[in-house]
């Protein structure tokens, strides 16, 4: 992560990172997939952090809780929603059936075994690659929760394919099931974040994939 040089309530200096302005190849991939893996070694007794932090310009709400569904249904899912729904962007009928969902998330979802330190916002602008290494990781939303929310979301907008999948389930694991169906549901949150900031576009990829959880 870039050091800060200058921080004060409305101005924000970092240092220059060296990058290439071109998609990574196979070992960078692989280098981020082993960042994130460690990333993901560091653990807590809770889910959540002790203070909330941001996500892009909205509030993402950290309040500890012992387990992860619960946490994701009421601090990241359902709060979202009614952001967007009380901002216009999320229409009523979707609002009750991402309700319903959330009523019944351990359906779709499992406990994982322990919580893990999350980058929280890992997506293409937000690594920095420099020949065959990551450079840096930019703009962290961090908090303590499941691996696989952040692994959904790289594969939402993020710059990775197989190589960095296949490294992160060498170290880390992928349990079966995850890009079939858990992805989906986990990237219901980073779709109402960016309905929120960027309107109807985002409503679609929404609507269908509460149509392929058959809500």
């Amino acid at each position: 992560v870039p050091a800060v040089l200058v921080g004060a309530r409305d101005l924000l200096i970092l240092e220059y990172v060296e990058h290439d302005d071109r998609p990574p190849d196979t070992a960078a991939q692989r280098h981020a997939a082993e960042l994130l893996a460690a990333l993901h070694a560091v653990s807590a007794s809770t889910f959540g952090l002790e203070r909330d932090t941001l996500i892009g310009p909205l509030p993402q709400p950290n309040g500890p809780m012992a387990r992860w569904l619960p946490f994701f249904r009421e601090r990241r899912l359902l709060f979202m929603a009614r952001l967007a729904r009380d901002a216009g962007r999320l229409p009523a009928a979707t609002f009750a059936r991402i309700e319903r969902l959330a009523a019944r998330l351990d359906r779709w979802l499992e406990e994982p075994s322990r919580p893990a330190l999350l980058h929280g916002d890992v997506w293409t602008g937000n690594v920095l690659f420099r020949g065959s290494r990551v450079a840096a990781f930019l703009d962290p939303a961090i908090y303590f929760g499941h691996p696989e929310i952040e692994l959904a979301f790289t594969t939402l907008f993020g710059p990775f394919g197989r190589p960095f999948y296949d490294r992160y389930a060498e170290l880390a694991g992928i349990a079966p099931g995850f890009f079939e169906l858990r992805r989906d549901t986990y990237n219901l949150y980073p779709l109402l974040v960016h309905l929120h900031l960027f309107g109807g576009g985002y409503l679609r990829p929404i609507t269908a994939l509460l149509d392929r959880l058959g809500l």
